[in-house]
């Protein structure tokens, strides 16, 4: 049974990313009320700005949290931050797709596997936990459902 599951380093990073900002926000907020030592117009691009990169990276790191175990011919996918389980068998997949993308002298690597049911997973070698030995167990068992990338 092969369990992916999040890196808790790249969820660590991250979460000090967020308190970061959020400190940031706090701090120009509480400077806004108490002191005004900047002008009204930093103020009115500062705190909206860092409002919303906090909103993505939230997002980012509650959307990417799921759970995903392989084995017995089945693939297990479990979110649970929005309550969703569900085991498909390897014949529910459609296909899949791995991604390679060289960018500062490393490779970052992304599969999709599109279901049968119209849902599909995501995940990446660097923000999950066994990302090669799953990519293995595919080529063994659905190798077949995989699209093959062209080279331009």
């Amino acid at each position: 049974m092969i369990l992916i599951k999040p890196k808790i380093s790249t969820y660590f990073s991250l979460g000090l990313v967020v308190l970061a900002l959020l400190a940031g926000l706090v701090f120009i907020l509480r400077d806004f009320a108490y002191k005004g030592s900047f002008g009204l117009w930093f103020y009115l691009i500062s705190a909206p700005l860092i409002t919303l990169v906090l909103l993505m990276l939230l997002v980012k790191l509650l959307a990417g949290y799921r759970f995903i175990a392989a084995g017995n011919n089945q693939i297990a996918v479990r979110l649970p931050l929005r309550g969703y389980e569900k085991t498909y068998p390897l014949k529910d997949i459609l296909a899949w797709e791995e991604e390679t993308i060289l960018a500062n002298k490393k490779e970052f690597k992304q599969l999709t596997i599109a279901f049968s049911d119209k849902q599909s997973i995501s995940i990446s070698n660097h923000e999950h936990e066994s990302y090669g030995k799953f990519i293995s167990y595919l080529q063994k068992k659905a190798t077949k459902k995989q699209v093959k990338n062209k080279k331009a």
